[in-house]
């Protein structure tokens, strides 16, 4: 099971990765200007450096429970801002933003589940904790 939760990092995090270095092109800054976006030529950078981050923490598991609360804090303005399909009219569209609402609420899912769980086996927090544990003998040990 170790293997699958590196597996399941790696995946979690390619998105993030991905998309938040696209976040410093002109291009994406004014597709969220064009979508209503305040002050887009600073949000969306900003925002690419949070998914950045995150997503990089989560898949070195170094800090994973941080690097997933920026995954949310990040995923859930996108969501609303970026993808309310309960405001477009045409029914193609509509229907295509709400699959991608969807998918950030399950990809939102898997977030929390990183910060309730950490980033389990063959992560740096692991190895961390198990350095920790032989660097400080317990205070029973004799």
């Amino acid at each position: 099971m170790k293997y699958a939760t590196v597996l399941a990092r790696v995946l979690f995090s390619l998105i993030f990765i991905m998309s938040g270095l696209s976040h410093f092109s002109a291009g994406t800054v004014q597709y969220a200007e064009s979508q209503g976006v305040p002050l887009a030529a600073w949000v969306v950078p900003f925002s690419g450096l949070m998914a950045l981050v995150g997503g990089l923490s989560i898949l070195a598991g170094f800090q994973a429970r941080i690097g997933a609360v920026l995954i949310a804090l990040f995923i859930v303005p996108v969501s609303i801002s970026m993808h309310a399909f309960w405001n477009v009219t045409d029914p193609m569209m509509k229907q295509l933003q709400m699959i991608m609402f969807m998918k950030n609420m399950s990809i939102l899912g898997g977030a929390l589940l990183i910060m309730a769980n950490g980033a389990g086996a063959w992560s740096i927090d692991a190895w961390r904790n198990t350095s920790a544990k032989v660097a400080r003998p317990s205070a029973l040990a004799v």
